[in-house]
Protein backbone atom coordinates (compact mmCIF):
# COMPACT_ATOMS: atom_id res chain seq x y z
CA UNK A 1 0.00 0.00 0.00
CA UNK A 2 2.88 2.00 0.58
CA UNK A 3 4.50 1.79 -2.49
CA UNK A 4 1.17 2.30 -4.39
CA UNK A 5 1.13 5.92 -2.68
CA UNK A 6 4.77 6.40 -3.50
CA UNK A 7 3.94 5.84 -7.57
CA UNK A 8 0.95 8.22 -7.14
CA UNK A 9 3.07 10.95 -5.29
CA UNK A 10 5.51 9.88 -8.66
CA UNK A 11 3.26 10.52 -11.02
CA UNK A 12 0.73 13.14 -9.93
CA UNK A 13 3.06 15.87 -10.44
CA UNK A 14 2.95 15.16 -14.17
CA UNK A 15 -0.71 15.36 -14.66
CA UNK A 16 -1.30 18.07 -17.35
CA UNK A 17 -4.14 20.66 -16.65
CA UNK A 18 -6.27 22.24 -19.74
CA UNK A 19 -8.65 25.01 -18.26
CA UNK A 20 -11.09 27.11 -19.41
CA UNK A 21 -11.55 30.80 -18.08
CA UNK A 22 -14.03 31.59 -21.12
CA UNK A 23 -17.51 30.92 -20.38
CA UNK A 24 -18.15 28.71 -17.42
CA UNK A 25 -15.11 27.27 -15.49
CA UNK A 26 -13.68 23.99 -17.08
CA UNK A 27 -10.57 22.04 -15.92
CA UNK A 28 -9.18 18.66 -17.59
CA UNK A 29 -6.99 16.57 -16.26
CA UNK A 30 -6.19 13.65 -18.05
CA UNK A 31 -9.79 12.17 -19.25
CA UNK A 32 -11.48 13.78 -16.04
CA UNK A 33 -13.10 17.24 -16.64
CA UNK A 34 -14.41 19.42 -13.31
CA UNK A 35 -16.19 22.38 -13.03
CA UNK A 36 -17.11 25.18 -10.71
CA UNK A 37 -19.17 23.55 -8.31
CA UNK A 38 -16.04 20.40 -8.42
CA UNK A 39 -13.29 22.76 -6.72
CA UNK A 40 -14.72 22.49 -3.10
CA UNK A 41 -16.82 26.14 -2.98
CA UNK A 42 -16.87 29.60 -3.73
CA UNK A 43 -13.64 30.87 -2.38
CA UNK A 44 -11.11 27.97 -3.44
CA UNK A 45 -12.57 28.30 -7.08
CA UNK A 46 -11.87 31.95 -6.87
CA UNK A 47 -8.33 31.27 -5.50
CA UNK A 48 -7.98 29.11 -8.77
CA UNK A 49 -9.21 31.66 -11.49
CA UNK A 50 -7.15 34.17 -9.72
CA UNK A 51 -3.81 31.99 -10.44
CA UNK A 52 -4.98 31.26 -13.86
CA UNK A 53 -5.30 34.66 -14.83
CA UNK A 54 -1.83 35.33 -13.72
CA UNK A 55 -0.68 32.06 -15.00
CA UNK A 56 3.22 31.62 -14.31
CA UNK A 57 3.58 34.95 -11.95
CA UNK A 58 3.44 34.52 -8.35
CA UNK A 59 0.54 36.01 -6.35
CA UNK A 60 1.26 36.82 -2.63
CA UNK A 61 -1.06 35.50 -0.19
CA UNK A 62 -1.86 39.57 0.96
CA UNK A 63 -2.86 40.06 -2.34
CA UNK A 64 -5.34 36.51 -2.40
CA UNK A 65 -6.93 37.60 1.04
CA UNK A 66 -7.21 41.45 -0.71
CA UNK A 67 -9.41 40.06 -3.66
CA UNK A 68 -10.95 37.39 -2.00
CA UNK A 69 -12.82 39.73 0.87
CA UNK A 70 -12.17 43.42 -0.25
CA UNK A 71 -11.62 45.16 2.66
CA UNK A 72 -13.26 43.01 5.07
CA UNK A 73 -10.92 39.81 5.67
CA UNK A 74 -12.21 36.86 8.86
CA UNK A 75 -10.07 37.29 11.80
CA UNK A 76 -7.61 34.23 10.82
CA UNK A 77 -7.92 35.46 7.31
CA UNK A 78 -4.38 33.65 6.72
CA UNK A 79 -5.32 30.40 7.93
CA UNK A 80 -8.71 29.97 6.16
CA UNK A 81 -6.58 30.92 3.02
CA UNK A 82 -4.19 28.39 2.93
CA UNK A 83 -6.83 25.69 4.62
CA UNK A 84 -9.22 26.51 0.78
CA UNK A 85 -5.51 26.02 -1.07
CA UNK A 86 -5.21 22.85 0.54
CA UNK A 87 -8.79 21.90 -0.36
CA UNK A 88 -8.15 23.17 -4.07
CA UNK A 89 -4.95 21.15 -3.99
CA UNK A 90 -6.66 17.88 -3.26
CA UNK A 91 -8.95 18.67 -6.11
CA UNK A 92 -6.72 19.36 -8.63
CA UNK A 93 -3.87 16.97 -7.88
CA UNK A 94 -4.88 14.45 -5.45
CA UNK A 95 -2.69 12.77 -3.84
CA UNK A 96 0.24 14.68 -4.82
CA UNK A 97 0.25 17.23 -1.97
CA UNK A 98 2.39 19.98 -2.83
CA UNK A 99 4.11 18.39 -5.68
CA UNK A 100 1.54 19.60 -8.49
CA UNK A 101 0.67 22.39 -10.79
CA UNK A 102 -0.45 24.50 -7.66
CA UNK A 103 2.91 25.25 -5.89
CA UNK A 104 4.33 27.69 -3.03
CA UNK A 105 6.55 30.29 -3.48
CA UNK A 106 7.68 32.98 -0.93
CA UNK A 107 4.73 34.65 0.89
CA UNK A 108 2.45 33.74 -1.74
CA UNK A 109 1.14 30.36 -4.60
CA UNK A 110 1.75 29.91 -8.16
CA UNK A 111 0.50 27.81 -10.90
CA UNK A 112 3.19 26.48 -13.13
CA UNK A 113 2.82 27.45 -16.56
CA UNK A 114 4.30 23.95 -18.00
CA UNK A 115 1.61 22.12 -16.62
CA UNK A 116 -0.82 24.18 -16.91
CA UNK A 117 -2.92 25.29 -20.05
CA UNK A 118 -4.96 28.55 -20.11
CA UNK A 119 -7.02 29.51 -22.93
CA UNK A 120 -6.75 33.52 -21.82
CA UNK A 121 -2.93 33.04 -21.88
CA UNK A 122 -3.51 31.31 -25.43
CA UNK A 123 -5.52 34.59 -26.50
CA UNK A 124 -2.72 36.87 -25.31
CA UNK A 125 0.05 34.31 -27.16
CA UNK A 126 -1.38 34.33 -30.46
CA UNK A 127 -2.28 38.22 -30.25
CA UNK A 128 1.56 38.92 -29.60
CA UNK A 129 2.48 36.51 -32.38
CA UNK A 130 -0.04 38.68 -34.47
CA UNK A 131 1.77 42.11 -33.66
CA UNK A 132 5.10 40.60 -34.92
CA UNK A 133 3.96 38.57 -38.65
CA UNK A 134 3.11 39.96 -41.71
CA UNK A 135 -0.68 40.52 -42.59
CA UNK A 136 -0.61 36.81 -44.29
CA UNK A 137 0.40 35.18 -41.18
CA UNK A 138 -1.08 37.15 -38.81
CA UNK A 139 -4.43 37.21 -39.76
CA UNK A 140 -5.52 33.28 -39.35
CA UNK A 141 -3.58 34.10 -35.76
CA UNK A 142 -6.14 36.95 -35.12
CA UNK A 143 -8.77 34.90 -36.17
CA UNK A 144 -7.67 31.85 -33.72
CA UNK A 145 -7.13 34.29 -30.86
CA UNK A 146 -10.61 35.59 -31.62
CA UNK A 147 -12.49 32.35 -31.66
CA UNK A 148 -10.84 31.30 -28.23
CA UNK A 149 -12.62 34.84 -26.53
CA UNK A 150 -16.20 34.31 -28.41
CA UNK A 151 -17.59 33.39 -24.75
CA UNK A 152 -17.17 36.00 -21.95
CA UNK A 153 -14.09 35.75 -19.35
CA UNK A 154 -15.08 34.20 -15.70
CA UNK A 155 -18.35 34.09 -16.51
CA UNK A 156 -18.98 31.80 -13.13
CA UNK A 157 -18.11 35.44 -11.01
CA UNK A 158 -20.61 37.46 -12.11
CA UNK A 159 -20.37 39.37 -8.54
CA UNK A 160 -16.56 39.57 -8.10
CA UNK A 161 -15.05 43.05 -8.00
CA UNK A 162 -11.56 41.42 -9.01
CA UNK A 163 -13.30 39.70 -11.75
CA UNK A 164 -14.51 42.80 -13.37
CA UNK A 165 -11.07 44.58 -13.51
CA UNK A 166 -10.39 41.54 -15.16
CA UNK A 167 -12.77 41.48 -18.15
CA UNK A 168 -12.13 44.99 -18.34
CA UNK A 169 -8.59 44.71 -18.94
CA UNK A 170 -9.24 41.72 -21.09
CA UNK A 171 -11.77 43.56 -23.46
CA UNK A 172 -9.52 46.20 -24.14
CA UNK A 173 -6.99 43.60 -25.84
CA UNK A 174 -9.91 41.69 -27.60
CA UNK A 175 -10.78 45.22 -29.21
CA UNK A 176 -7.19 45.30 -30.08
CA UNK A 177 -7.34 42.37 -31.40
CA UNK A 178 -10.48 43.49 -34.14
CA UNK A 179 -9.09 46.58 -34.78
CA UNK A 180 -5.92 44.50 -35.99
CA UNK A 181 -8.19 41.95 -37.84
CA UNK A 182 -9.94 44.76 -39.25
CA UNK A 183 -6.40 46.47 -40.57
CA UNK A 184 -5.11 42.88 -41.71
CA UNK A 185 -8.35 42.24 -43.41
CA UNK A 186 -7.56 45.88 -45.40
CA UNK A 187 -4.21 44.83 -46.43
CA UNK A 188 -5.58 41.16 -47.69
CA UNK A 189 -7.96 43.02 -49.81
CA UNK A 190 -10.55 41.04 -47.10
CA UNK A 191 -12.78 44.03 -47.21
CA UNK A 192 -16.29 42.36 -45.58
CA UNK A 193 -14.13 40.79 -42.75
CA UNK A 194 -12.43 44.44 -42.38
CA UNK A 195 -15.89 45.95 -42.06
CA UNK A 196 -17.01 43.26 -39.69
CA UNK A 197 -14.17 43.62 -37.35
CA UNK A 198 -14.27 46.98 -36.80
CA UNK A 199 -18.34 47.11 -36.25
CA UNK A 200 -17.14 44.76 -33.68
CA UNK A 201 -14.21 47.16 -32.24
CA UNK A 202 -16.44 50.09 -32.44
CA UNK A 203 -19.14 48.37 -30.14
CA UNK A 204 -16.44 48.37 -27.55
CA UNK A 205 -14.97 51.36 -27.85
CA UNK A 206 -16.89 53.81 -29.95
CA UNK A 207 -13.96 56.38 -29.57
CA UNK A 208 -11.03 53.85 -30.82
CA UNK A 209 -10.00 56.48 -34.04
CA UNK A 210 -8.05 53.42 -35.60
CA UNK A 211 -11.52 51.28 -35.71
CA UNK A 212 -13.41 54.34 -36.96
CA UNK A 213 -10.34 54.61 -39.53
CA UNK A 214 -10.49 51.17 -40.54
CA UNK A 215 -14.67 51.32 -40.99
CA UNK A 216 -14.60 53.84 -42.93
CA UNK A 217 -12.01 52.89 -45.27
CA UNK A 218 -13.27 49.53 -45.57
CA UNK A 219 -17.11 50.99 -46.50
CA UNK A 220 -15.34 53.31 -49.13
CA UNK A 221 -13.14 50.07 -50.58
CA UNK A 222 -16.58 48.25 -51.23
CA UNK A 223 -18.46 51.15 -52.70
CA UNK A 224 -20.69 51.81 -49.72
CA UNK A 225 -20.33 55.55 -50.40
CA UNK A 226 -23.54 56.89 -48.14
CA UNK A 227 -22.67 54.23 -45.60
CA UNK A 228 -19.31 55.19 -44.85
CA UNK A 229 -20.36 58.90 -44.78
CA UNK A 230 -22.63 58.43 -42.12
CA UNK A 231 -20.22 55.89 -40.43
CA UNK A 232 -18.11 59.32 -40.96
CA UNK A 233 -20.79 61.44 -39.10
CA UNK A 234 -21.20 59.30 -36.11
CA UNK A 235 -17.14 59.41 -35.79
CA UNK A 236 -17.68 63.17 -35.55
CA UNK A 237 -20.10 63.56 -33.45
CA UNK A 238 -18.66 60.88 -30.83
CA UNK A 239 -15.24 62.55 -30.77
CA UNK A 240 -16.46 66.16 -30.56
CA UNK A 241 -19.66 65.09 -27.54
CA UNK A 242 -16.87 62.95 -26.17
CA UNK A 243 -13.44 64.37 -26.58
CA UNK A 244 -13.65 67.70 -28.05
CA UNK A 245 -11.76 67.28 -30.98
CA UNK A 246 -12.17 66.06 -34.85
CA UNK A 247 -11.14 63.49 -36.48
CA UNK A 248 -7.91 63.63 -38.11
CA UNK A 249 -6.56 63.37 -41.18
CA UNK A 250 -6.76 60.85 -42.63
CA UNK A 251 -10.51 60.50 -41.88
CA UNK A 252 -11.17 63.96 -43.33
CA UNK A 253 -9.66 62.64 -46.36
CA UNK A 254 -11.81 59.58 -46.92
CA UNK A 255 -14.80 61.58 -45.87
CA UNK A 256 -13.81 64.39 -49.07
CA UNK A 257 -13.47 61.23 -51.19
CA UNK A 258 -16.61 60.07 -50.05
CA UNK A 259 -18.36 63.14 -50.70
CA UNK A 260 -16.95 63.12 -54.52
CA UNK A 261 -18.40 59.86 -55.10
CA UNK A 262 -21.41 60.43 -54.00
CA UNK A 263 -21.38 63.49 -55.80
CA UNK A 264 -20.80 61.57 -58.88
CA UNK A 265 -24.31 59.74 -58.83
CA UNK A 266 -27.74 60.80 -59.89
CA UNK A 267 -29.69 61.58 -56.79
CA UNK A 268 -30.28 64.65 -54.81
CA UNK A 269 -28.47 64.06 -52.35
CA UNK A 270 -25.81 63.90 -54.99
CA UNK A 271 -26.56 66.89 -56.02
CA UNK A 272 -26.34 68.81 -52.60
CA UNK A 273 -23.20 67.20 -52.14
CA UNK A 274 -22.26 68.47 -55.13
CA UNK A 275 -22.98 72.07 -54.20
CA UNK A 276 -21.14 71.49 -50.71
CA UNK A 277 -18.53 70.78 -52.34
CA UNK A 278 -18.54 73.56 -54.45
CA UNK A 279 -18.79 75.96 -51.33
CA UNK A 280 -16.43 73.73 -49.19
CA UNK A 281 -13.63 74.25 -52.11
CA UNK A 282 -14.35 77.69 -52.48
CA UNK A 283 -13.61 78.07 -48.58
CA UNK A 284 -10.30 76.66 -48.80
CA UNK A 285 -9.35 79.12 -51.56
CA UNK A 286 -6.66 81.85 -50.13
CA UNK A 287 -8.40 85.14 -49.77
CA UNK A 288 -7.05 87.83 -52.55
CA UNK A 289 -4.32 89.88 -51.69
CA UNK A 290 -4.84 93.10 -50.51
CA UNK A 291 -2.18 95.47 -52.22
CA UNK A 292 -4.21 95.08 -55.61
CA UNK A 293 -4.42 92.98 -58.67
CA UNK A 294 -1.56 91.58 -60.34
CA UNK A 295 -0.55 91.35 -64.04
CA UNK A 296 -1.04 87.63 -63.96
CA UNK A 297 -4.19 87.82 -61.74
CA UNK A 298 -7.48 88.16 -63.43
CA UNK A 299 -8.89 91.57 -62.76
CA UNK A 300 -12.19 92.90 -61.76
CA UNK A 301 -13.42 93.03 -65.41
CA UNK A 302 -12.71 89.80 -65.83
CA UNK A 303 -15.46 86.93 -66.41
CA UNK A 304 -13.55 84.33 -63.94
CA UNK A 305 -15.14 86.15 -61.18
CA UNK A 306 -18.78 86.39 -62.80
CA UNK A 307 -18.70 82.71 -63.48
CA UNK A 308 -17.37 81.76 -59.78
CA UNK A 309 -20.36 84.19 -57.90
CA UNK A 310 -22.91 82.00 -60.24
CA UNK A 311 -21.18 78.72 -59.74
CA UNK A 312 -21.12 79.56 -56.07
CA UNK A 313 -25.23 81.28 -55.70
CA UNK A 314 -26.24 77.78 -57.79
CA UNK A 315 -24.64 75.59 -55.03
CA UNK A 316 -26.26 78.10 -51.90
CA UNK A 317 -29.76 78.15 -53.62
CA UNK A 318 -29.16 74.09 -53.81
CA UNK A 319 -28.54 73.67 -50.19
CA UNK A 320 -31.00 76.03 -49.53
CA UNK A 321 -33.93 74.09 -51.20
CA UNK A 322 -32.73 71.18 -49.58
CA UNK A 323 -32.84 72.04 -46.52
CA UNK A 324 -36.36 73.54 -46.58
CA UNK A 325 -37.59 70.65 -48.60
CA UNK A 326 -36.09 68.69 -45.09
CA UNK A 327 -37.35 71.15 -42.32
CA UNK A 328 -41.07 70.89 -44.28
CA UNK A 329 -40.90 67.30 -43.68
CA UNK A 330 -39.78 66.73 -40.21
Amino acid sequence: MEMHTREQRTVAPLAHLSVHLFGNLTVRRGAEVLRAHDLGGPKPRQILEILLVHVGRPVSKDRLIELLWNSTPPVEALPTLESYVSVLRRHLQPGAGKFGPLQTTTGGYVLDRDLVDVDLDQFDGLLQQARKAVPAFAYPLLLRALDIAAAPLLGDELMAVWAWEARDLHSARVTSARVLAAETAAVLHRVDDSVHFASLALADDPLNERAWTALILGLEASGRHSEGLQAYERCRHAMRIELGCAPGQLLRSAQLRLLRSTADADTDLAEVLSALLVLHDRLRQPPPPTGGPSMAEPTSASPLPERVADSLREASDVVTSYLRRAVACA
